[in-house]
């Protein structure tokens, strides 16, 4: 195909240089023969070659177009394939980043439980020593009542050993 295309290119070149050169009878041949052909008097097998001249350059034309889309979207199938494989490694840093996060919440949640645990402990032996501090006050107030009884008692005996002893002494 290619050399099809070579021959009809270096036919084309031979007609233009003899359109360009005078040599001759030669010259005014050709452009007679490229007359006829423009009125459409030529021979078939000219015409012939003329269509299947244009026909091929529009064969190429159109492989031309192709094969520049096909190179576009190979060129952009691997920057596709290499975005994909970025996206590929930032969706496992992602998973092990998640896996990392979800351990530390679990060892958050175990810690916040724990501590749950030791505030119920410390609330607990809070109530035990309020309801010891309750109690003991109660035994205060009632130890200090019972030494100002006391001290009234002692009193009360201490003036009656006075006058005792007075009357002992007195009679």
């Amino acid at each position: 195909m290619i050399q099809l295309l070579f021959l009809v290119l270096f036919a084309e070149g031979v007609l233009a240089f003899l359109l360009l050169v005078k040599i001759g009878p030669l010259r005014d041949l050709v452009i007679k023969s490229l007359d006829q052909l423009k009125m459409g008097k030529g021979p078939a097998t000219v015409k012939t070659i003329a269509g299947f001249t244009l026909f091929l350059g529009f064969i190429i034309d159109r492989m031309h177009h192709y094969l520049g889309k096909l190179i576009n979207l190979r060129s952009n199938a691997g920057a596709s394939k290499e975005e994909l494989e970025k996206l590929q490694k930032e969706k496992v840093l992602l998973r092990e980043m998640e896996e990392q996060a979800s351990k530390t919440v679990k060892q958050l949640e175990e810690e916040i439980s724990g501590l749950t645990e030791s505030l119920k402990k410390a609330k607990l032996e809070c109530e035990e020593k309020d309801q010891r501090v309750e109690t003991a006050e109660v035994h205060v107030v009632s130890l200090q009542k019972q030494a100002a009884d006391l001290l009234l008692e002692y009193d009360r005996l201490l003036e009656d050993n006075q006058n005792l002893q007075a009357q002992v002494t007195g009679r």
